[in-house]
C-alpha cells in the first residue's frame, strides 16, 4: 500500500491506497487518527488527484469528489457508506434518516457503528450525519473537526449552486 500526508486546514491527512484507488483517509487527531503500517511505501504520485480535490473542497470550490475508492466492509457497512455519499453538500441527515433510507429503520445504532468505521471521511461524508435533534455526535476526527467541516460547507454551499 502507498501513502502520503496531505496538508489541509484541519491538519495533515494520511492518504493511503494503491495505484488505482484511495482506500484510507486518516485524521491527524481523534479516533480515526491513523499511522502508516511498517510495510507501506511513501509515494505522493498515486494521490495527486485526491490531493487536488481535497484542496478544492477546502477552498469551497468542490462539493462532490470524483475519485476511485476502495471501500471495504460488510454488505451492511457498504450500504451505509453508499448512502452517506448521497447526502448533499451543505446538508445533514440523522442516523435514523440513514437507517430509514437503506430500508433498515431499526438499525440506527448499527448505522452509527458503520458510520464510525468509515475509512474515507470527507470523501464519504460521514461528518454530515448528526444525532437526533441536530446534536453533533461522535466523529473520528473529533467534534471540533466535524463542526469545522459542516461550517465550511454551510458557508460555501450557496456559492456552488
Amino acid at each position: 500500500m502507498y501513502y502520503c500526508y496531505h496538508p489541509t486546514p484541519i491538519g495533515d491527512l494520511l492518504l493511503a491506497g494503491d495505484e488505482s484507488a484511495l482506500a484510507i483517509i486518516g485524521f491527524p487527531e481523534g479516533s480515526m487518527r491513523r499511522d502508516p503500517d511498517a510495510d507501506w511505501i511513501y509515494n505522493e504520485k498515486p494521490f495527486a488527484k485526491a490531493a487536488r480535490q481535497l484542496d478544492e473542497y477546502f477552498a469551497g470550490t468542490r462539493k462532490d469528489f470524483d475519485l476511485a475508492l476502495k471501500l471495504n466492509g460488510t454488505e451492511f457497512q457498504l450500504q451505509v457508506l453508499e448512502e452517506l455519499q448521497k447526502i448533499p453538500y451543505g446538508e445533514t441527515a440523522s442516523y435514523r434518516d440513514v437507517a430509514q433510507r437503506i430500508g433498515r429503520p431499526k438499525a440506527v445504532r448499527a448505522v452509527g457503528a458503520a458510520n464510525g468505521r468509515n475509512p474515507l471521511p470527507i470523501v464519504v461524508p460521514c461528518h454530515r450525519v448528526i444525532g437526533a435533534g441536530g446534536a453533533l455526535t461522535g466523529f473520528g476526527g473529533g467534534l471540533a473537526t466535524k463542526e469545522r467541516l459542516l461550517r465550511l460547507e454551510a458557508e460555501h454551499s450557496a456559492k456552488l449552486l
